[in-house]
């Protein structure tokens, strides 16, 4: 592990307070080159973290909010014709940042929602038939509020795939919540926050994690929970194959944030739930705020090798 890592979460747990584990887990998600949701109330923290974890790892921030008049030029970026050189020029969008914080990305129309998350997907904007790459590391932080209070044009599920992870921050203790009460805001301690890391480290770190040793018997395991996940009754459709893509890659960074070159199963269990509860459609009848309890079922049905 990157030896500011540490510093990192400490630094940004004295920011955003009592969330060290979903500090961490959104480490592992940019770690594991992927992009993260976040579903929950407003006034938690959300866009303190993802400002945070940016100023923090030294990178580019944009900041997108999300309504439903919102077009995908609006986010991606135009071509406009300049008279003096009689020629279409391209414009980037908010999109071409390192570190982009979608505010309720289920308040954008369908059409807005595919054009980012196809530009999420491929790293790239197509426009005019020429490419535009979206700069490295990339990182996209979504947010949402509950499925019970959706807005207008909830994420169906195969936009939800394409978020790596998803996560919830709840909130603060008591205690946390006092500090908060009596400490500064926020935003004021964001202005003295100074880079810990860089993005030439985040990349560096993005490669090493690519590296670490999974076994066959772990390998193994990933695919019996897949094989559940498919026969079992509770489920409209099992989990696919890239859904244990991104739990092996998943499972490989939070290894990372532990020290280690190898993955153990206990890595897999501690991202399991963030990985694949968003992913996981249930039947007819049973509610879908009962995620966890379904991860909590699986992982206990599939014996650890």
């Amino acid at each position: 592990m990157h030896n500011g890592i540490p510093l990192l979460i400490h630094k940004a747990s004295e920011i955003v307070l009592d969330k060290t584990r979903q500090i961490q887990l959104a480490l592992a998600c940019l770690l594991a080159g992927g992009h993260l949701l976040i579903e929950d109330v407003p006034g938690v923290g959300k866009t303190t973290l993802a400002q945070t974890l940016a100023k923090l790892l030294g990178l580019e921030f944009q900041r997108i909010q999300c309504t439903n008049d919102l077009l995908p030029g609006d986010i991606l970026g135009v071509s406009v014709f300049e008279q003096t050189t009689e020629r279409f020029v391209f414009h980037p969008g908010p999109i071409f940042a390192q570190t982009v914080l979608i505010d309720e990305v289920n308040r954008a129309t369908p059409k807005t929602q595919s054009g980012l998350l196809e530009a999420m997907a491929e790293g790239q904007v197509s426009q005019d038939r020429r490419v535009h790459p979206l700069p490295k590391p990339f990182f996209v932080i979504a947010t949402q509020n509950p499925r019970e209070q959706s807005g207008t044009y909830p994420l169906p599920q195969s936009q939800l795939d394409r978020f790596l992870m998803r996560i919830s921050l709840g909130y603060p203790s008591r205690e946390a919540e006092l500090n908060l009460l009596q400490g500064l805001d926020r935003r004021e301690l964001l202005q003295e926050v100074q880079p810990v890391l860089t993005a030439d480290d985040v990349m560096a770190m993005q490669s090493q994690v690519t590296s670490l040793r999974a076994s066959s018997a772990l390998l193994a395991y990933i695919q019996d929970l897949l094989r559940v996940t498919r026969e079992e009754m509770h489920y409209e459709r099992g989990l696919s194959p890239r859904a244990g893509l991104a739990l092996l890659h998943t499972a490989r960074s939070w290894a990372y944030l532990q020290e280690r070159d190898f993955v153990l199963p206990e890595d897999v269990q501690a991202v399991l739930p963030h990985v694949v509860g968003h992913r996981l459609r249930p039947n007819a009848g049973l509610h879908s705020s009962e995620d966890q309890r379904h991860c909590e079922e699986l992982l206990a049905n599939v014996p650890v090798p």
